[in-house]
């Protein structure tokens, strides 16, 4: 069962990114997806239709998977592989949360289940960059964000001009050089298969001969 995290700070669309991401690997891919979700986003997840659609969403509360809930999301993680078995559980923390801690929290999960971690993709808003990196603001938190990325997704692209959208991932990239950077848009599906390939990354459907 590979964990894979969307994260990234309030407003960066992680829950529609994770909508889209969550149908194409159920319809596209054929594997079986369950979502963990942390956070009521702008486009609230409604469980009974993405249950009808094949896929089981998790909300959890009372606070963040990185501390305070952690115990309760690795239990979660365990009950989900004995009782849905599914082949990606896809985890959106809250907008606050540090991807690392969360990761950390997933792999607590192991002791109730058979689970690999997949990469951390960390959204990055080309619509406020300067807002999201201030030192005054959110600074500190957002780079915290982004150096613990494997994928950090310039989101919102759609919405800026190539050359905003180009100060954007060259601001992204100076946190973490070593990431590698995806520009995405909800609107348009720009970067939604790169997306898909990097979490799948040889993934088979369960009852396959061969999976990882």
């Amino acid at each position: 069962m590979r964990i894979v995290q969307i994260a990234g700070f309030l407003g960066s669309g992680k829950t529609t990114l994770l909508l889209q991401i969550s149908r194409a690997l159920a319809e596209r891919e054929g594997l079986k997806v369950a979502m963990v979700v942390n956070e009521i986003g702008e486009i609230p997840v409604d469980g009974k239709i993405m249950e009808e659609s094949g896929m089981k969403v998790m909300d959890i509360g009372g606070g963040c998977i990185c501390c305070e809930v952690a115990g309760t999301f690795a239990k979660t993680i365990g009950q989900l592989y004995k009782e849905f078995g599914p082949d990606i559980v896809l985890v959106e923390p809250t907008g606050v949360a540090i991807p690392h801690q969360v990761k950390a929290a997933a792999a607590m999960g192991g002791r109730f289940a058979k689970v690999e971690m997949g990469p951390v993709i960390v959204l990055f808003d080309a619509t406020r960059p300067d807002e999201l990196l201030d030192m005054e603001l959110m600074g500190r938190l957002v780079t915290s964000q982004l150096a613990d990325a494997d994928v950090v997704a310039i989101s919102k692209v759609d919405a800026v001009s190539p050359a905003e959208r180009d100060r954007s991932m060259a601001a992204a990239r100076e946190v973490i050089p070593g990431a590698e950077f995806i520009a995405v848009s909800s609107v348009t599906g720009e970067g939604i298969d790169a997306l898909l390939a990097r979490i799948v990354g040889g993934l088979q459907p369960a009852g396959a001969e061969a999976r990882l």
